[in-house]
């Protein structure tokens, strides 16, 4: 059995790119289809390496009943050619990725906001604002996540 590895990326890996891997895992988990899939989140800057998911992130999973459980980590030259899918928030994240990127790698690099069915490409950075950007992001990466599964013939 072939394994997609899908790694999801934004800033500081603490708020989006968490989230989106907890919601990606337990949607996965769901639908019996995890021993198919490796699953990780990573950010383009070292800014909180070691660190636990936002408090406020963690909490919007929770209450959603999805559990989080990660360390925040940077990107890696690795990545790119171990991940066959890496996912990220926003314009700068991609623009980052694609700076990091070795010059041959086999990943498809691409906003997880692409599969958004509402057209919300940017899964906005919610680590300055209200506890509903939080929520927010949530609804966003489970659409994302159903989208993205549908793409790869997943029901």
């Amino acid at each position: 059995m072939t394994t997609t590895k899908v790694l999801f990326v934004c800033l500081g890996n603490i708020c989006r790119s968490t989230m989106a891997e907890a919601v990606f895992k337990h949607a996965i988990e769901k639908r019996g289809i995890s021993v198919e899939f490796e699953v990780d989140s990573a950010g383009t800057a070292s800014y909180h390496v070691g660190s636990n998911p936002d408090s406020r992130s963690a909490e919007t999973c929770r209450k959603n009943g999805v559990p989080m459980k990660h360390k925040a980590r940077q990107v890696s030259e690795d990545d790119f050619t171990y991940y066959d899918h890496i996912l990220c928030m926003d314009e700068e994240n991609l623009r980052d990725l694609k700076e990091m990127a070795p010059k041959k790698y086999t990943a498809t690099l691409k906003m997880f906001g692409h599969y958004d069915p509402k057209g919300d490409r940017i899964i906005k950075d919610p680590y300055y604002g209200p506890q509903g950007g939080f929520d927010r992001n949530f609804a966003q990466c489970s659409r994302c996540t159903d989208a993205f599964l549908e793409s790869l013939g997943y029901e």
